[in-house]
């Protein structure tokens, strides 16, 4: 066990004691999981009634295009994160199952879809993402800001938006934040290091100008997430929650990282629950207002209890 700084003392962080450091190791042929990453299939009753409808309302969820394990679980409490703008990408993430290639024409009509299926589901707290659109001229700023208004305007409901990064337009930020949602979402999925790797395209300094600018321009709850056991290091990880800290992020979530495919990048480690629980600690004393630290997190896993404990 070794002590280490997160930052020099100018930046006021603590200096705290860490997890010892892992090195990165080479890929590793696929693997069975370890036990604490298998759990029982929940009853399924909810399930078909959450499928049956986003079906029959021609919509998408990340629960299903990123072939989420928590699935069963989210669809079978009747709910869902909810992806707007198409089920193809234009970036190829080297770890994401969602669809990439020339997406569709955006469908005018979505942000009323959307409002019925929150309101059949009766949510209280709906998460809004999408697929990143770099062929749209706002990326799809502006049909973020129609799904947001249509739905609170059927539902009443706090909405959190999990967007992309738009390039770092602050215009197009902007246009999303008209709409006042209660939380602004925008993930770093990994440290700085591997950002070409995992993020192909997008920039980690790019990622954490959204969240500041978002911050600043609206005062809004700001949530960004983390995938681990892709290769980080333990000081690669501390040095990338210090820099949420510093631009005020205020939520954030640590979840293993799982192959969807063979065709994606390999799982380097599986880290215990144990080791979550210290890491989500460690955050939690650097200031994080909630934070939501285990194998099966995902960035919306849970985001109702998070925004309403918070």
């Amino acid at each position: 066990m070794s002590t280490l700084k997160a930052r020099d003392n100018t930046t006021g962080f603590p200096v705290l004691p860490l997890l010892p450091s892992h090195a990165v190791e080479a890929p590793a042929p696929p693997r069975r999981l370890p036990e604490w990453l298998k759990r029982p299939i929940p009853a399924s009753g909810g399930t078909y009634f959450t499928q049956n409808l986003i079906g029959e309302l021609g919509l998408e969820t990340i629960c299903e295009s990123a072939r989420c394990p928590n699935r069963s679980e989210c669809w079978t409490r009747r709910t869902a994160t909810f992806m707007v703008l198409g089920d193809i990408c234009t970036r190829p993430c080297g770890f994401c199952a969602v669809k990439r290639g020339h997406p569709e024409p955006v469908a005018d009509d979505e942000p009323d879809r959307l409002a019925e299926a929150c309101a059949r589901l009766g949510l209280k707290h709906v998460v809004i993402t999408s697929v990143t659109r770099d062929d749209l001229p706002d990326g799809g700023a502006d049909h973020f800001r129609r799904c947001v208004l249509a739905v609170r305007e059927r539902t009443g409901a706090t909405i959190e938006v999990l967007v992309p990064d738009f390039d770092g337009r602050t215009d197009a930020i902007d246009v999303v934040l008209e709409s006042a949602p209660e939380v602004f979402n925008h993930n770093l999925e990994t440290v700085a290091r591997l950002q070409q790797v995992v993020r192909r395209k997008s920039q980690y300094d790019v990622s954490l100008k959204v969240l500041e600018h978002a911050k600043r321009a609206s005062g809004v709850r700001t949530k960004s997430g983390l995938m681990l056991g892709l290769g980080e290091t333990t000081e690669e990880l501390f040095e990338t929650l210090a820099d949420l800290r510093a631009i005020g992020c205020d939520f954030l979530t640590l979840g293993q990282y799982l192959q969807p495919s063979s065709r994606h990048l390999p799982v380097v480690r599986y880290l215990p629950p144990e080791e979550f629980d210290e890491l989500g600690r460690l955050a939690r004393t650097l200031g994080f207002a909630e934070v939501a630290s285990g194998p099966f997190v995902r960035s919306s896993y849970h985001a109702d209890e998070m925004a309403r404990t918070a």
